[in-house]
């Protein structure tokens, strides 16, 4: 199935550069009836990259204050109740749920076509009823109050307003579908299908979100870490995977003739899926060879992704996030693998060195996936991401970051007071770690910027091709 968007190879509107220069894009649908064109905003992108940026910047500038506070712990004493434990929440939530969740907002708006006249509009709202959502639930966390558990703090008036958030998305793309039942994107019947489905699954999500935010409800532990089984680890990694088959589906055609990386891939997708099925789902220890050997099925995706996606066809402005997302995609799989393993997970549990993972997963890989998706949708106004100094600046500051982080917890793991008590070296890593963040920082300010002078410049431009889903 080859879904065709909007913006991605014949954007459909005319962009201007900051610096002035027209950037007349030619359609490959020129001659299309009158009837099969669509008036589409460039602005609900636009927005949902600058809500996107302004989370980022948030959350940057939180982890560059935490930062602070482990390397002065004193400077507590001047937040109040607010301090180090209920910022971090704070760090965490805002940057799953506004970074990272944003963008892909405007890849379903495109998808649903939420992004066309009558009902582009209705984008501003539903993103600034998104991030009010997140704003609610980032005050209620400061307060102390949590559902206890990671990434699904949520409790409250918080979990109703985030759920209402994600009802709100819902409704627009359900009824941006509807009113373009008959249009020439939407007569493939396979198209229509996969979009139903689409909603169906959304529908499902904030229902999900609100029940799993629940302390009473608990996913299995592995007994010698207090951490997720291998079955867990398994689970939630494929999903990752699913993300990353079916993101290009929405921004990028697909090359013709170039069907074998998909069909290995769907496979490979199916057999691992059947494997996660089969594992016990209970508390069980990594020092099994079914868990950690399960996990390392995964590395077959170290040349599947790379092969998979040079299937499409991608805008050269994200060339060098592609070449990015793809490093960090083997970094994140590699060290995630070995850092599972009997014995190094034993001695990396609960300390600096699983921060650093975390940023390869979410300052390394997530946002080089990101960074792809928004330029794709952007076109040539993808721009505000391709800079070369922030783009360097952004990637090297991260990987500087998870070297200092994974030293920090191979000292930690021998000696668990390292990060408490000051010390020289502890100090030194420290200083760097604060240097790095605020590097990170600068890099995304920047991208803010850029994303708000796009923002004030991007209006409805009637498009001069059909968005076809073609089957």
């Amino acid at each position: 199935m080859n879904l065709a968007p909007s913006s991605v190879l014949d954007p459909p509107y005319t962009s201007t550069s900051p610096h002035g220069h027209n950037l007349a894009l030619h359609s490959s649908a020129e001659h299309l009836h009158p009837s099969h064109r669509e008036i589409i905003s460039a602005a609900p992108i636009a927005t949902a990259a600058w809500h996107a940026f302004l989370w980022l910047v948030i959350g940057n500038t939180i982890g560059v204050m935490l930062a602070l506070l482990l390397l002065v712990p004193s400077l507590n004493a001047f937040l109040g109740e607010w301090t180090y434990g209920r910022w971090m929440m704070v760090h965490v939530n805002i940057l799953l749920y506004g970074w990272c969740s944003l963008p892909m907002l405007g890849w379903l708006f495109r998808i649903y076509g939420a992004d066309r006249s009558p009902l582009a509009p209705w984008c501003r709202p539903v993103l600034w009823t998104w991030s009010t959502a997140l704003f609610i639930g980032s005050l209620t966390w400061l307060a102390g109050h949590s559902s206890g558990k990671l990434f699904l703090d949520w409790s409250g008036f918080a979990r109703f307003a985030f759920s209402a958030a994600m009802l709100a998305l819902w409704l627009l793309l359900a009824c941006s579908m509807l009113l373009a039942w008959n249009s020439a994107r939407n007569k493939p019947w396979a198209a229509n299908a996969v979009k139903i489905i689409g909603l169906a699954i959304l529908l499902a999500v904030p229902f999900a979100i609100y029940i799993a935010s629940s302390p009473g409800l608990y996913p299995a532990i592995n007994p010698s870490t207090g951490g997720p089984t291998g079955e867990s680890q398994l689970k939630s990694s494929l999903g990752v995977v699913a993300i990353l088959l079916i993101v290009p589906f929405g921004v990028a055609r697909r090359k013709p003739g170039r069907n074998r990386p998909l069909a290995i891939s769907v496979i490979v997708f199916a057999a691992e899926s059947l494997l996660c099925l089969s594992m016990n789902r209970g508390d069980i220890s990594h020092h099994l060879p079914s868990q950690y050997l399960s996990l390392g099925s995964l590395l077959i995706w170290l040349p599947l992704v790379p092969a998979y996606y040079a299937t499409f066809q991608w805008h050269d402005n994200t060339r060098p996030w592609r070449t990015a997302l793809l490093w960090w995609w083997g970094f994140l799989v590699v060290s995630g693998w070995i850092m599972f393993l009997p014995g190094v997970l034993d001695r990396f549990k609960f300390t600096d060195g699983l921060v650093g993972h975390s940023l390869v997963a979410v300052a390394g890989f997530l946002t080089a996936l990101l960074a792809v998706v928004m330029v794709q949708l952007l076109g040539d106004d993808g721009w505000i991401l391709t800079r070369r100094w922030s783009f360097h600046m952004w990637n090297w500051s991260v990987l500087a970051y998870v070297v200092l982080m994974l030293i920090a917890g191979s000292i930690e793991g021998s000696d668990p007071a390292f990060t408490i008590v000051p010390g020289p070296t502890r100090n030194v890593l420290y200083v760097l770690r604060l240097v790095t963040g605020i590097l990170m920082l600068v890099s995304s300010a920047e991208w803010f910027a850029a994303a708000s002078a796009l923002t004030r410049i991007r209006a409805f431009v009637p498009s001069e091709r059909s968005n076809e889903v073609t089957v």
